[in-house]
């Protein structure tokens, strides 16, 4: 399950500067939308943030006018030099949105777990589970299938096996064998050729 509770204060102050000072406090502006109330501006904290961020389908539940609201991460910007978040946007789930994104967030661990000890690409194993769970299949069977969907499509695409050493030696022989066979009819008859005359 990959639900975060995490701490929202309101935000007044707004523009760069205010928005700097926010950032060199160690919190993130962020923005709240959707739903049936109006967006609602507030600053969460940055490292609390970051480490939610690497949870697959996070529900983060922030708390907006002293009421608790489940959110999903939609827009994150981050510095591209120094890489510190500078802003998010939240957007509102519903009960139901919350219940999907919790099943395919604990779907997505599992199956990067599974791809690991089966030694696959894990991208490829969760973006099967993905697509089979969005056609209705169960969580559990759809990474079963992924995890065999993939490692058929990893021996179908394996270079074939080489013949092993006894194979190739035979056949180094027999064509040795051939090839002499060959040499010795074509020089008998040179020579017999060359008595005559």
């Amino acid at each position: 399950m990959s639900k975060v509770t995490i701490e929202a204060v309101p935000r007044t102050d707004f523009g760069k500067g205010a928005a700097r000072k926010i950032r060199r406090d160690g919190w993130v502006p962020a923005v709240v939308y959707g739903g049936a109330e109006p967006e609602a501006h507030v600053s969460v904290p940055g490292h609390d943030l970051m480490m939610a961020l690497k949870r697959a389908g996070v529900v983060l539940e922030v708390q907006v006018d002293g009421k608790p609201v489940n959110t999903a991460p939609r827009q994150v910007q981050k510095d591209p030099v120094k890489g510190f978040l500078e802003h998010v946007d939240l957007m509102v789930l519903t009960d139901k949105e919350v219940r999907e994104r919790l099943v395919v967030g604990a779907a997505v661990a599992k199956a990067q777990k599974a791809a690991a000890e089966a030694e696959l690409d894990t991208v490829t194993v969760v973006m099967a589970v993905r697509e089979l769970l969005d056609e209705g299949v169960e969580a559990d069977a759809a990474i079963t299938q992924a995890i065999e969907a993939v490692q058929e499509e990893q021996a179908a695409a394996a270079p074939p096996a080489s013949p092993p050493p006894a194979a190739e030696d035979a056949a180094a022989a027999a064509a040795a064998e051939a090839g002499v066979g060959e040499g010795a009819g074509d020089g008998s008859e040179g020579d017999s050729g060359s008595d005559s005359e």
